[in-house]
């Protein structure tokens, strides 16, 4: 027998064989997530996309944790205690469906969720945790400012004492699930420097007024904070955090889902091209026997097939506890610019029928116009590997 009889067939869906770097926990857990996603979101998505709303929000959060996708990595108070990895798989599976769906999860996992177990007091754990692993609480993170979204070192929302009690005033933009949310984890200024606060969202002064007329991440609820003169407890702060590197680092971890997500975005645009090239006819044949299709398809397939594979590489290294924030910096720009790319190039081969929602291609291209600059944008990331590797800060 020669040695190429030995051979694994060639995989068009896994071409390289990154399969081959999971385990069967690790395949169990993708294809849960990517059952749910095919069951309860494909089916409605394009309508919920069209209407700009996301109908039964609350549900589907119950759904999600009740699979183990909310505070996925966390350890204990119900989570599911799930390597980054594995989290990681999931963000992909769940953006491949929409980024909606993906920001539902990754706001209450990696901001909300995060913030309170790795900055909050046990009180804080035992009263929050739980019940949004659930999905029965929903939170959401109140950083970005109308006007500072960059710079949140500017921000404007202020927290005084008031006896024994923190009295918040400020605005907050741009937040997902800001009004269905059970719980809010704000930021604010103090005579302390930045402190973080967890509220719940029934606090008198507290208001969510949901942002409408979007022309991206339409299956998602986007909101305003406005906090006038909101009273909360002494306990309500964050205790274990002062300053930036609170909410930084609850960024830094939403990115890392975020470098795995937006490959599940570009694979399902990808697929949906290969699939069309196969059965689309001019000039007596598919479009996929031309030399030009198949040549945007071989780009598309390395470069979506590299940004996997450099997720799974940093999901690696944060599992063992060496993932860098330029790292994950790193993978937010390699991956959300070669998945937007990747949309583009799709849709040049649906043609008209790309900007069609019947097919997922622009919906996917147009919600990664705002992962793009969420959470980091180009800009932003590009300078913190500037200054990574020339060792000089040109922020200042």
């Amino acid at each position: 027998m020669s040695a190429s009889s030995k051979l694994p067939p060639f995989d068009p869906g896994d071409p390289i064989g990154l399969d081959d770097l999971l385990d069967d926990d690790d395949l169990a857990i993708r294809d849960t997530v990517r059952s749910w996603a095919a069951d309860r979101v494909l089916p409605h998505i394009a309508e919920w996309y069209e209407q700009g709303e996301l109908p039964g929000i609350r549900e589907l959060a119950r759904e999600l944790g009740s699979i183990g996708a909310l505070g996925m990595s966390l350890q204990g108070y119900g989570c599911a205690g799930a390597s980054s990895v594995q989290y990681g798989l999931a963000c992909l599976e769940l953006e491949a469906a929409d980024s909606g769906i993906r920001s539902l999860v990754s706001v209450q996992g990696s901001l909300a969720m995060y913030a309170i177990h790795r900055f909050g007091s046990e009180h804080q754990k035992k009263q929050w945790l739980p019940g949004m692993a659930a999905g029965e609480v929903i939170g959401c993170f109140g950083l970005t400012e109308p006007d500072h979204g960059s710079d949140p070192a500017g921000m404007r929302t202020y927290a005084r004492r008031s006896g024994d009690d923190w009295v918040l005033t400020g605005r907050k933009m741009w937040i997902t699930n800001g009004s269905v949310a059970g719980v809010a984890v704000v930021w604010a200024q103090t005579d302390d420097g930045i402190r973080g606060f967890v509220v719940p969202t029934g606090t008198p002064g507290f208001s969510a007024p949901e942002i409408k007329h979007k022309w991206s991440l339409r299956a998602s609820v986007t909101s305003e904070l406005v906090l006038d003169d909101v009273r909360v407890p002494a306990d309500a702060v964050l205790p274990d955090v002062t300053g930036l590197k609170g909410p930084l680092s609850c960024l830094s971890h939403a990115r890392y889902g975020i470098v795995w997500g937006a490959m599940g975005a570009a694979r399902a645009s990808f697929e949906a091209a290969v699939d069309y090239a196969k059965t689309r006819e001019q000039f007596g044949r598919p479009i996929g026997g031309f030399q030009l299709t198949q040549a945007k398809l071989a780009d598309m397939a390395v470069e979506l097939h590299k940004g996997i594979l450099l997720a799974h590489h940093l999901g690696r290294r944060l599992d063992a506890g060496r993932l860098r924030p330029e790292q994950v910096s790193f993978g937010k720009l390699n991956n959300v610019r070669e998945a937007i790319e990747i949309c583009r190039t799709s849709r040049t081969i649906l043609g008209a029928n790309g900007i069609s929602l019947e097919y997922p291609v622009m919906r996917h291209a147009t919600n990664l116009e705002s992962v793009l600059t969420y959470e980091g944008t180009v800009e932003m990331h590009q300078l913190v590997l500037g200054k990574a590797l020339t060792g000089l800060d040109a922020f200042r």
